[in-house]
């Protein structure tokens, strides 16, 4: 069923917010760190093990996949509320820490290009294509 597509979802979000809970008073911030960052990951890693374990019916799927595609609105409503300006007036750890992702982030764009293999190139495009 699609509900336990969604219940699956709902149980990874609550783990993501509890761990980001953790993690955010583990660093004595008063903030959940990470926590959606962490959902998404667990999502990630629960439908793969269901998958090949044969456990998710493809009709739970589609509610897994439903929401997954809502989880980036999400995501960027959750940004939304943070509070970018007390962020930069606290110090420059959040100056360091945006620009390290950046450049991590760039930096592992050809390690994740490689990862797939090289495929042969797509034919060429016919007149009736363009």
């Amino acid at each position: 069923m699609i509900i336990f597509g969604v219940a699956a979802l709902a149980a990874c979000h609550l783990a993501g917010v509890i761990l980001g809970d953790l993690l955010g008073s583990l660093l004595g911030v008063q903030s959940n760190v990470g926590g959606v960052g962490f959902a998404m990951l667990l999502l990630i890693f629960a439908t793969d093990w269901m998958r090949r374990t044969g456990r998710l019916p493809a009709i739970s799927e589609q509610g897994i996949l439903f929401w997954s595609a809502m989880y980036i609105p999400i995501v960027v409503a959750m940004a939304a509320q943070q509070n970018v300006v007390a962020a930069l007036a606290g110090g420059p750890i959040a100056i360091i820490a945006g620009v390290g992702a950046t450049v991590a982030c760039m930096a592992l764009v050809p390690v994740v290009a490689r990862i797939g293999g090289q495929d042969e190139a797509l034919p060429p495009l016919t007149a009736q294509e363009t």
